[in-house]
C-alpha cells in the first residue's frame, strides 16, 4: 500500500502499517482524533528534527458524507520527510525494507460508464439548476460529481499514477491513502502550531483552442458567474473557521490559479488560532468546515442532502479531507479531488485463473449555481477527469 503526501518535490512518504483504524458515520472525525490522540500517548519518541511532520504521523483518507462509509487512518511503519531542505527518516519497530521492484505500466487502458454517466450527470445538473430557481435564492449552489470507470489490462501499480500526477502537476498535493490516489489543487486545512490557512477554489475555466490563457484567465475573472461561486466557497470557510481564530485573513479579491488542464479562481485564507494547539487539533477543525461550499453548497445544510439525491450514488472519500497528522495535531488535509479509487488491483499470474488487470473508479465534479448551464458542466468535469486519465495512461 502506499501512501503518500508530496508538493513540488516536499512532502511525506510512508509504507508498512504499524496501526490502522476504519471508522464511518457522522463520528468519523472525532472518532479519528480520539484514536489518534490515544494512541500517541503511548508511543515513546526520539525526534531530533522537531519538524511538523516528524515522529508519529498518520496519513488519513475520511469519507465525504455522514452516513456510512469507509474513513481510514494508517500510521506507517516508515516515513520518509522533506521540509525546506531537510530530510529525515522516522521508524516505528522493526522497520521493514522499502517495495524496490521496478514501477509496473498499467498496460491498455479503457473505459466505461460509472455509476452516474456523463449522460446522468447531465439530467442531474438540469434537476439542480430547476430546484435552485424554483427555490427563490434559498438555495444558491449544489455540487454533483461524476465517476468513470478505468480499466487496465495489467495490475494496477499505485506508484505509477503517482510519478505521473507528480511530473505534471507539481503545485498540486499529489496523495495516496488506502487506494485513493490523485492530485488536488485545493488545500482544506494546514495547521502548524498556532498557524493555520487553507487555499479555496471555486469558478473554472479550461483551454479552448485560439484563446491564451491569459485571456481565458481575464474572463473567469470578469465572470459574474464564477466570481459569485467562488464567494459562496471562501465565506463558507472563513465564517466556519473564524470562531477558532483570534486573526483571520480573507482576501478580497481572488487569484487565478492555472493548471495543466483547467484555471481556478483561487483565496488563500491565513489565520492564527485563539486556543492552546492542543485544543484545535487539526482533525478538530476540519470537522468544524468540512464540507465548504466548494464541495458542498450552499446553504450546506440544504445542499448535500440534495447531493446524494441527485447524484444517486455514494462518493466514498471523494471530496473528502485526505492527508496527514502529526503527534502534535499538526498537518495538512487537502480535499480529495482529481483522484481515483482503486478497485482492483490484482496481481494474479495470466495462467492463475484470477482476474490479472485492475480497476479504478475515478471522480471529477463541479459547482451548479442557478445560472449554469448543463453542456458546459459536462464539459468542465471531462476536463477535470484529465489529469488521472492522462496519468493512467502515461502521457508525458
Amino acid at each position: 500500500m502506499s501512501l503518500s503526501w508530496v508538493r513540488e518535490g516536499q512532502g511525506l512518504v510512508g509504507w508498512g502499517c504499524a496501526a490502522r483504524l476504519d471508522t464511518s458515520g457522522a463520528d468519523r472525525f472525532t472518532d479519528a482524533d480520539a484514536w489518534w490522540r490515544q494512541l500517541c500517548g503511548h508511543i515513546d519518541v526520539d525526534d531530533a528534527v522537531g519538524l511538523p511532520g516528524c515522529g508519529p504521523v498518520a496519513f488519513t483518507s475520511l469519507a465525504f458524507a455522514d452516513r456510512p462509509g469507509d474513513s481510514v487512518l494508517v500510521l506507517p511503519e516508515v516515513i520518509t520527510g522533506e521540509r525546506d531542505g531537510v530530510r529525515w527518516i522516522t521508524t516505528i519497530g522493526d522497520a521493514p525494507e522499502p517495495d524496490l521492484e521496478p514501477v509496473r505500466q498499467p498496460g491498455t487502458v479503457s473505459y466505461s460508464d460509472g455509476r452516474l454517466s456523463s449522460t446522468a450527470y447531465r439530467q442531474a445538473v438540469t434537476e439542480a439548476v430547476r430546484l435552485m430557481r424554483e427555490s427563490g435564492g434559498e438555495l444558491r449552489k449544489v455540487v454533483l460529481a461524476h465517476d468513470l470507470v478505468a480499466n487496465t489490462s495489467e495490475p494496477l501499480d499505485e506508484r505509477f499514477l503517482l510519478h505521473n500526477l507528480a511530473a505534471r502537476y507539481a503545485n498540486c498535493w499529489t496523495f495516496a491513502v488506502d487506494g485513493l490516489v490523485g492530485a488536488t489543487p485545493e488545500l482544506l486545512l494546514e495547521r502548524r502550531g498556532y498557524e493555520v490557512r487553507s487555499r479555496v477554489l471555486a469558478g473554472t475555466a479550461w483551454p479552448h483552442p485560439g484563446r491564451t490563457d491569459d485571456e481565458i484567465a481575464a474572463e473567469l475573472l470578469d465572470s459574474a458567474k464564477n466570481r459569485s461561486e467562488h464567494a459562496y466557497a471562501a465565506e463558507s470557510l472563513a465564517e466556519k473557521l473564524r470562531p477558532f481564530c483570534s486573526e483571520l485573513s480573507v482576501p478580497t479579491s481572488p487569484s487565478v490559479l492555472r493548471l495543466r488542464n483547467v484555471l481556478h479562481l483561487a483565496t488563500d485564507v491565513e489565520g492564527k488560532l485563539a486556543d492552546t494547539p492542543d485544543g484545535s487539533g487539526l482533525l478538530h477543525l476540519a470537522e468544524a468546515v468540512h464540507p465548504t461550499a466548494a464541495v458542498g453548497g450552499t446553504p450546506t445544510e440544504d445542499a448535500v442532502p440534495l447531493i446524494s439525491e441527485l447524484e444517486g450514488m455514494d462518493r466514498g472519500r471523494y471530496a473528502g479531507p485526505v492527508g496527514w497528522i502529526d503527534g502534535a495535531g499538526n498537518g495538512e488535509l487537502g480535499i480529495a479531488l482529481r483522484c481515483g479509487q482503486i478497485e482492483q488491483q490484482s496481481t494474479a499470474g495470466a495462467g492463475s485463473g484470477g482476474a490479472r488487470g485492475g480497476r479504478v473508479r475515478l471522480f471529477a465534479g463541479g459547482g451548479i449555481v442557478p445560472d449554469s448551464e448543463p453542456d458546459l458542466e459536462v464539459a468542465e468535469v471531462e476536463a477535470k477527469l484529465l489529469p488521472v486519465r492522462e496519468a493512467l495512461e502515461g502521457v508525458r
